[in-house]
């Protein structure tokens, strides 16, 4: 049973609930009890615990499904600055996991139209697609596909276990920003199987035009991340 102070009671239930996770009374993955049973443990009423579990939901700290149950979440393995640009494999090692890669298929392509649009190059002739699944410690956590101008690795190994970025600064280009957009979605019939996913995990994808130092473009990324391993936040400042 929680005990009482001036905050409001959901509050406590969240700290309390949050605290009981630290402590390991309740593990990854785990059931909670049922909403009276909960509520009678806490000493709180069923509408304090509900409005608790629902701001926990908000926090990812829980998952609820409709007819079994809310269920302890699994952390994020790995939470970065959407600000800061990394690639893959060092956001993969500043969580203290051993960064591996999958590789799915790798081609030399007549460019696209799309291509040549998207990398404002109307004489691109090759484009590099490479699809890749990183993992972390042997666990798969990213899908990813790339494209690069042939011209900018135009000695790609495919299999090599090294990061785009590196190979791409061994050959004198730099990435110095990218311009993202974010998209959450549901299951993925194919990248979820891949990513080893269960239908109630998440995917955060990323596409990526990465540019050099000089604003051309010479990267475009489509990353699947698995939601319930990666979190991305970002600093936004009120502009007066």
């Amino acid at each position: 049973m929680i005990k009482s102070d001036s905050r409001p009671l959901y509050l406590q239930v969240i700290d309390k609930i949050k605290d009981d996770i630290e402590t390991g009374n309740y593990e990854t993955g785990e059931r909670l009890p049922s909403e009276f049973q909960l509520s009678k443990q806490l000493g709180v009423s069923r509408a304090t615990l509900r409005e608790a579990l629902r701001m926990l939901e908000d926090e990812s700290v829980v998952i609820r499904r409709h007819g079994v149950g809310t269920f302890i979440n699994s952390r994020p393995l790995f939470s970065s600055g959407i600000e800061e640009l990394f690639s893959v494999t060092d956001m993969i090692r500043r969580g203290k996991k051993e960064p591996g890669t999958i590789f799915l298929s790798s081609s030399i392509n007549t460019a696209e139209e799309e291509d040549k649009h998207r990398f404002h190059n109307d004489d691109l002739n090759e484009m590099i697609t490479i699809e890749r699944v990183r993992t972390a410690d042997d666990e798969p956590v990213v899908y990813c596909l790339d494209k690069i101008p042939a011209q900018l690795v135009s000695d790609y190994v495919p299999h090599e276990n090294q990061s785009l970025f590196d190979q791409l600064e061994k050959k004198g280009t730099t990435i110095a920003y990218a311009m993202t957009q974010i998209e959450p979605i549901g299951y993925h019939d194919t990248i979820s199987e891949i990513l080893e996913c269960g239908p109630e995990t998440a995917l955060l994808v990323l596409k990526q035009m990465h540019y050099d130092e000089n604003e051309e473009p010479v990267l475009y990324s489509i990353n699947y991340f698995r939601a319930d391993k990666f979190k991305f936040h970002v600093l936004r400042k009120r502009v007066f």
